[in-house]
């Protein structure tokens, strides 16, 4: 008996030092500005009563049909494509939408679930061209049905999703590409829709694929404002 209870003293020690090991190492960590491997993830999103129940549809850019852009090194050999970076983000910011409370699904680029969509809001998530340029912009259909909807879902967009990143607004390269996007045809005119481009391959490059979990977080910031609005 006292040897059994010497051990589990044992273990609850090596237990109390372990964490304790772990708390130091964050503390650490932050202090000369490294990053832990858990650290790549969003922070922990608590609920939010507005998005509770919610339905958000977020498009995963390119996902099923091809890569997107892609960026090549001088050899021509590929460091990143754009259809990668849509679908971490998309489903990091997915994971925080769900620990709010929505729910939320993941669409492909054509998915046939888009046909006649109703959700709360839609979503689609792109990153531009590899050009040394920086940015990120947001745009609605050309011919929505719900216009004063959409705005107030891109000045959600403006507020949190440019803090969470520090990104700013490239409005004059938004294309006629996103004003007139397929799959804003496709589903219900009732459903409030944007197409985000994350930043842009090139200039934005580090942000977007070493702190996914930043963007994601702007991402999530930005559509929970908006249902907190609707």
């Amino acid at each position: 008996m006292r040897r059994a209870a010497i051990l589990r003293i044992q273990r609850i020690f090596a237990t109390i030092s372990f964490a304790a090991f772990l708390g130091i190492a964050v503390i650490a960590a932050r202090i000369f500005g490294m990053e832990l491997p858990w650290n790549q993830r969003p922070d922990t999103q608590g609920l939010v009563v507005a998005s509770f129940n919610r339905q958000v549809a977020l498009i995963s850019g390119h996902a099923g049909y091809d890569s997107g852009a892609v960026c090549t090194d001088a050899a021509g050999n590929v460091i990143v494509t754009e259809a990668e970076v849509n679908a971490q983000v998309s489903q990091l910011a997915a994971d925080l939408l769900r620990r709010a409370g929505a729910d939320v699904v993941v669409l492909e680029e054509y998915d046939p679930r888009l046909n006649n969509l109703q959700a709360d809001v839609l979503l689609s998530l792109h990153a531009d061209s590899c050009i040394e340029a920086s940015g990120y912009k947001a745009a609605y259909y050309s011919r929505s049905f719900i216009p004063e909807t959409e705005q107030r879902l891109l000045a959600c967009i403006d507020q949190h999703y440019a803090a969470a990143t520090g990104l700013t607004l490239h409005s004059d390269t938004v294309t006629h590409n996103m004003t007139e996007y397929h799959a804003f045809r496709r589903i219900a005119r009732q459903t409030p829709a944007a197409i985000l481009e994350l930043g842009f391959l090139g200039g934005d490059q580090a942000l977007l694929t070493t702190e996914a979990a930043r963007v994601a977080r702007g991402v999530a910031d930005s559509l929970l404002c908006f249902l907190e609005s609707s």
